[in-house]
């Protein structure tokens, strides 16, 4: 038990102390990302800078997203991900650990499977378990960013699925 709550501890002093940093990484697309932090500050929260394209998992988003790295732990990675005007993940699934999201600036959603989309607003936090299918990202019209944050050891994968149905993810304000 003691050790499990040096494990909490640890990460959410490493979430509070990434929170508190401002990273210098720029995008590749100074005009389009400068718009985005524009309408970020303008939604209001912490605006974290966009970071690069995030071109690795781009067939796994609709829309643009860029991602900026937190941290240097291999085994506890934490990334700002912003999303541009509608991007957001496909359903997919994180096997052997949880996924915890902090909601920095803009408007976002996250949604479990089998149960309502949820409001993601700067200061909000939504802890996905491990082994759900879930999906995350802007709302409708809006830019969005969150940190997210998962543990990475042997035995943890994420699972990739379908794009979230466009006729559902129109219907979210």
């Amino acid at each position: 038990m003691k050790k499990y709550r040096m494990k909490k501890g640890i990460i959410w002093g490493a979430v509070m102390l990434i929170l508190s940093i401002t990273m210098t990484t720029m995008a590749k697309t100074p005009s389009e990302t400068s718009a985005i932090t524009q309408e970020l500050t303008e939604l209001g929260g912490t605006v974290q800078p966009i970071g690069s394209p995030n071109d690795a998992y781009a067939k796994y988003f609709t829309g643009q997203s860029y991602l900026s790295n937190l941290s240097t732990d291999k085994n506890l990675p934490v990334y700002n991900v912003t999303f541009a005007h509608g991007a957001h993940t496909f359903w997919h699934i994180h096997h052997g650990t949880c996924q915890v999201l902090v909601a920095q600036s803009g408007q976002g959603y996250y949604q479990i499977w089998g149960e309502e989309p949820q409001k993601l607003l700067p200061g909000m936090t939504a802890t996905i378990p491990a082994g759900v299918k879930h999906w995350h990202g802007a709302a409708p019209g809006v830019s969005f960013q969150h940190i997210a944050l998962m543990e990475m050891h042997d035995g943890i994968s994420t699972e990739w699925l379908e794009p979230v149905k466009d006729a559902d993810y129109r219907k979210l304000r």
